[in-house]
Parts: structure tokens; sequence; C-alpha cells
């Protein structure tokens, strides 16, 4: 009986965590759309914080109750999830192409951050000069983005308007209401995700650090992985990428800052080598696909599955040694 419970408060946790993020961005874009923000400002900073708002708030969640390897599962686990399920299982419906904006700007800043990371994480310890450092990478390139927003090519500008388009239009006050009620089931079902993620890897005998990187990861990169897919359908995958790759940055400047910012976390072994090794090569494969592999840069339906079978053998081999350890 007691098994049922954790399960159900993860399932709930999620859900809500997924509502109450949709409700909290289109509060605080609409908010700020009525106080006279640009549409480009708002989608460079608030519809691009905002969409990673699940992660910053489970991993927040996370560190203040003590369980930083929680969090730093889930950055690394997402950044996994989002290219090797999110964009594989998305490249089988349709070939993605990448963006000149991905290409020049956003990809590089992803190997960039990962690097980075990788480098911080070397001496096994996430601590708070390692956070400042990684928050203030985030910063740095926010200020480029709203620095270089007049120059910004017209494929870019256009896009933001596109992504403004499906939040929907309300008053300040309601846009206030949202984002207050959002942000207050935000911080609940967080800690709710925390407790269940919490209590499953106490009952299967497991480190709550292979709990982040698997059930967590893949549960907070589902709203990315109904994203892509819709738009493959819809016709529209150019976008997948520039999602999947902006999600990443945050996750790795934004999402793994937090455990350092809060306390000093010691990193297992097996964090750096296996899980951060992991989110390298899938990171460099991108970066392969994109420069040095086609004369297109385009992810096709192959490359697609290498990457989306390279996502299964891992976390077969995390559920193998998870069984081992809880044995």
């Amino acid at each position: 009986m007691w098994w049922w419970l954790p399960i159900l408060a993860l399932i709930g946790g999620f859900m809500a965590l997924i509502w109450s993020a949709d409700k909290f961005l289109s509060g605080a874009a609409s908010t700020a759309l009525n106080l006279g923000v640009s549409k480009m400002l708002i989608g460079l900073t608030v519809v691009s914080v905002g969409t990673s708002a699940p992660e910053i708030l489970v991993a927040l969640a996370a560190s203040l109750e003590g369980k930083p390897l929680l969090a730093v599962g889930n950055a690394i686990g997402s950044n996994i999830a989002n290219i090797g399920l999110v964009l594989g299982a998305t490249a089988l419906i349709a070939p993605l192409p990448f963006s000149q904006k991905v290409l020049r700007a956003e990809l590089p800043w992803l190997l960039g951050a990962t690097l980075l990371a990788l480098v911080l994480l070397f001496d096994l310890e996430l601590a708070l000069y390692d956070g400042m450092l990684l928050l203030g990478g985030l910063c740095a390139i926010l200020f480029l983005l709203v620095r270089n927003q007049s120059s910004a090519p017209e494929s870019v500008v256009e896009s933001i308007p596109d992504e403004l388009e499906e939040l929907p239009e309300m008053s300040t006050t309601a846009g206030i209401w949202w984002l207050i009620i959002g942000l207050a089931i935000l911080v609940a079902s967080a800690r709710l995700l925390v407790w269940a993620a919490t209590e499953i890897a106490y009952q299967l005998g497991v480190s709550e650090l292979i709990i982040g990187l698997t059930i967590v990861a893949v549960g907070t990169s589902l709203p990315e992985l109904a994203a892509t897919v819709g738009s493959a359908i819809k016709g529209h995958p150019d976008i997948a990428i520039g999602n999947v790759v902006g999600s990443n940055i945050l996750n790795i400047l934004a999402v793994l800052a937090v455990p350092g910012l809060i306390d000093t976390t010691a990193i297992e072994a097996a964090a750096l080598w296996r899980d951060c090794g992991m989110m390298l090569a899938l990171t460099l494969m991108l970066a392969l696909f994109a420069y040095g592999i086609n004369s297109v840069p385009v992810i096709t339906r192959f490359e697609g599955l290498v990457i989306l079978l390279a996502w299964i053998g891992y976390n077969a081999m995390l559920m193998q040694q998870a069984a081992a350890y809880g044995g």
C-alpha cells in the first residue's frame, strides 16, 4: 500500500508542476507585455527562463531539503534526455534542421557551458563559487541576447511573436494573479515531487542521484518532448533543436548552479565520469551533426535513431547498476 503513495504523489507532482509552470509563464509574460516591455525582450528573457521554472524549482526544493544530488541528477539527466529522447524521437518523425541562430550562437554557448560544468565539477565538489560562476555565465548570455536584440537576425525577430501567440492574452491584474498562483503551486508541487522521488529512492534502495537522472529527468523533459513532437507533426521541425539547446543551456547554468548556491555539495565520481561524460558525448554528437557530417546541417532519421538508442542504453546501464546496488 505504501508503495502507491509516493508513486501517486510523483504523478500528481509532475502534473501540477507542468500546469503551474504554464500558468506562471503566461502570467509573467502577460504582465510584462501590459507594462510595456517589448515582445523581443520578453521572448529572450521571461519566456526563456520561465520554461525552465520546473527544473529550477525542483532543484531549489531538493537542495533546501538536503537532497542536492537529486537536483544535480535532474540537471544532468534532463540534458541527456533532451538530446537523446526528445531530439532522437522527434527526428524519427521528421529530420530536424539546425537554424542559423542555433549554429552561430546557441550551440557554441551550450558547448561552452557543458565544458565549464565539467571543469567546475572535476574536483567532485559543487561549491558556492561554482554556482556563482555558472549563474554568471547565464547572466552574460542574457546580457548579450538583450544587448544584441536590435541587430538580431530577422528570422529570430519573427519567431518571438510566434512563441508569444500561444500564450493567452490577459489583463495586468489577471496576469499578476496567475503569476502568483502559478508560482505558489510550482513551489508546492516541486516539494511534493522531491518528497515522492526521495521516498521511491529509499524504497528501491538506490541513490537520489539515480532517481534524479532517470524518473525526475524524464518527467521534467516531457513538456519539451510534447512540444517538439507536436512541432514536427505540424510541419515546423526547425524550432525543435533551438528549444532543446536553449533548455540545456539553462539546465547547466541555472539548475545545476542551485545546489552550489545553497550549500557545498559533494559529487559522486560516477556523476562526473558516467553521467557528465554521457552529457558531453551527446552534446558533441549534436555538434557533429551540425558542423561535421552532413553538407546540410540537419539531424537525419538515422542520426536520431543513434542518439535515441544511446539514451536507451545509458538508462538500461543505470537500471542495471541500480539493481546491483539495491540488491
